[in-house]
């Protein structure tokens, strides 16, 4: 009984700081569904400037848990929304294409970033934000690399970043497809291609209509599936690069991950009930818009403002070569 008591005392120390977030990420979704903006780039607003809860005692713990775990259980969730099929549907030149997008803008990104005088991780991060799903790859990305005291700061950039760029793009690049005379094809592939986030892709997509929005879905989604094996590839990275005399544990694979393959294969092999997806998908948006609000909290304004002009320019040069590298393959795809 008593192990029972001590077990619910020590749950009721994370609720305090998980509501809060909970509050601050329906807020954001409220803004968002009357403004029309973005609810991750609302809830790490609100976030930000709700900062100081971090440093209450009864809300540090939830708070703590909710930017780390509820994150992670989000970015599993992800998983129900992509299936095998999807893969070999686009064909393999679009698919080739993709795989050449995504990975050459995470190797600009991380030149770049040895150019600026940047950190590689940042990068590394940047690039792979940009490239395959924005602020949710940013933040799986985040979870499994080393951490740091800059590690916060730098993921919090990366996601005003990127979702900044992707509602810029979400306007402005139907505007181009329509001037470069792109047909529905190429317009789908091009919005789905190289847009950051989700959302914003649907936004883009079917702005131009029905059909050029569903393949430009199923394009983002294409990308989304890339989420698992970059994050592999950062593990195996870091493990062959393990110093086994440095303190800590080899770094493995993160539950996440798994959960994510795992759901993947059973979205793959069943024919799942589109209320089950519907839901899952909900719920993965919730705790990932309750997750950057935490990490909002998490922030420091102040040292945020002393990073300077080049990891903006940063990410602004890896959106632009990611567009332009596609408007160049587009004729031959």
């Amino acid at each position: 009984m008593s192990r029972l008591i001590t077990q619910l005392r020590t749950a009721s120390a994370f609720l305090p700081g998980i509501a809060v977030s909970a509050v601050v990420g329906l807020a954001a979704l409220f803004l968002s569904s009357h403004y029309g903006a973005p609810a991750m780039l609302f809830a790490l607003l609100l976030g930000i400037a709700m900062s100081f809860i971090y440093d209450d005692p009864k809300c540090k713990i939830g708070v703590d848990f909710t930017a780390r775990h509820i994150l992670r259980l989000g970015v599993a969730l992800l998983g129900l929304r992509i299936a095998f099929g999807d893969l070999t549907a686009m064909g393999w030149k679009t698919g080739a294409l993709l795989v050449i997008a995504v990975a050459s803008t995470i190797l600009v990104g991380m030149l770049l970033a040895k150019a600026f005088g940047l950190e590689k991780r940042f990068g590394l991060l940047t690039g792979g934000s940009v490239g395959i799903c924005g602020a949710s790859a940013a933040m799986a990305i985040s979870a499994v690399l080393p951490q740091s005291k800059e590690n916060d700061r730098d993921t919090l950039l990366t996601i005003v970043g990127v979702t900044s760029l992707s509602t810029i793009a979400m306007v402005v690049y139907p505007i181009v497809a329509a001037y470069l005379h792109l047909d529905e094809a190429q317009t789908s592939l091009f919005l789905g291609a190289t847009i950051h986030d989700v959302a914003q892709v649907v936004g883009a997509g079917y702005s131009v209509s029905e059909q050029t929005g569903d393949l430009a879905t199923l394009t983002k989604l294409v990308r989304v599936a890339f989420l698992m094996p970059v994050v592999m590839c950062i593990l195996l990275v870091l493990r062959l690069n393990f110093d086994g005399t440095q303190t800590g544990k080899t770094p493995g694979v993160p539950s996440f991950l798994i959960a994510f393959a795992v759901l993947m294969a059973i979205n793959s092999i069943v024919d799942l009930p589109q209320v089950i997806t519907d839901s899952a998908t909900d719920i993965s948006r919730f705790a990932l818009v309750i997750s950057i609000a935490a990490i909002g909290m998490k922030s420091n304004l102040g040292q945020m403002l002393t990073v300077g002009i080049k990891p903006i320019l940063l990410l602004v040069i890896e959106t632009l070569w990611i567009a332009a590298l596609v408007l160049l393959c587009l004729p031959y795809v």
